[in-house]
């Protein structure tokens, strides 16, 4: 199943960064190489490439510097198979006139915009790789075209009982709870020291809406669970926090943020109606991983594919 919950998580991606080491000339020969022949289409390296590069984005967004290396590097190992199989996906859908609806990659793309400072950021670093909007929109459509296509051929057949989420439950209780939860205030500074002010202010006892007279910062209510993943430098200060203990200031993007842990909500049973949705989903997915695998085989199976030596 490892494969197929690869393929899964290429329906979310969303484009982009790195390569360019080779000289010109050397490098549009390396990249024009077929590395693979799908029916009637071919794969190039540049196609790998791509490829590549669409998976960093979207990992670059919950990760960083070596955990975001290691990730990308283990989305290497079957990465020609994975486009292989992309690409039969792709000729069947076409072949059943499938299609993706126009304003959902254009809210996909605007999406990935808001990950930038600017309009000129987002197109120099679509420049960088020598790409435009419309490459992007392309890829985009493609990977909603694949989902809309797999919606209907495997998706919609997909069907739980009441009877396996009881069993399941049934076998993994011990399992079934919830972590614990942690109740924070979050305080949001564009200015360093008014952070550190308010922060060692807090501490000696002043009131958060007494402050908000003197210093400007914004205020919000979150809770994190235990496991949950943050960003490394929040899940490490919150982490630590005692009930009622004001947290220093952290750097995240160019703000800084005061976190106050406000109460803890201790870990818990749950029990099969608390359960049942979580449950619910698992099993489908679980299902929907099976079903497309063995699709995926057949279509394989039928098709015509060569993988050309190095």
């Amino acid at each position: 199943m490892k494969r197929i919950n690869k393929f899964l998580f290429l329906f979310v991606l969303v484009f982009l960064p790195a390569y360019y080491l080779l000289p010109a000339n050397r490098c549009l020969y390396a990249q024009d190489k077929v590395v693979a022949v799908v029916n009637n289409e071919v794969i190039t390296q540049k196609d790998l490439s791509d490829f590549l590069n669409f998976i960093r984005l979207q990992y670059s967004r919950q990760f960083e510097g070596k955990a975001l290396e290691e990730k990308v590097a283990a989305a290497k190992t079957d990465m020609l198979q994975r486009l292989i199989e992309d690409r039969i996906i792709l000729q069947q859908a076409k072949l059943e006139k499938v299609t993706a609806d126009p304003s959902r990659v254009k809210s996909k793309v605007e999406d990935i915009k808001k990950h930038y400072k600017s309009e000129a950021e987002f197109e120099d670093d679509l420049a960088r790789q020598g790409l435009v909007q419309a490459d992007l929109e392309n890829k985009i459509s493609e990977q909603l075209l694949m989902y809309n296509f797999i919606e209907r051929k495997v998706r919609n057949k997909i069907v739980i009982r009441p009877d396996e989420i009881t069993s399941f439950y049934a076998e993994n209780k011990s399992q079934m709870v919830k972590p614990e939860e942690r109740m924070l205030t979050l305080i949001t500074f564009q200015e360093e020291d008014a952070a550190r002010a308010v922060a060692s202010q807090l501490r000696s006892g002043a009131k958060l809406e007494d402050l908000s007279a003197k210093y400007a910062f914004t205020t919000d209510k979150f809770s994190a669970l235990a496991g949950q993943e943050l960003r490394k430098e929040i899940d490490d200060t919150v982490s630590k926090l005692a009930v009622g203990e004001i947290a220093s200031p952290v750097k995240v993007d160019e703000q800084y943020f005061i976190f106050r842990l406000d109460s803890v909500i201790p870990s818990q049973q749950l029990s099969l109606t608390q359960a049942q949705d979580k449950i619910k989903g698992f099993l489908f997915e679980k299902k929907m991983q099976e079903e497309l695998a063995k699709w995926i085989d057949e279509i394989k199976k039928e098709s015509y594919i060569k993988i050309l030596e190095n």
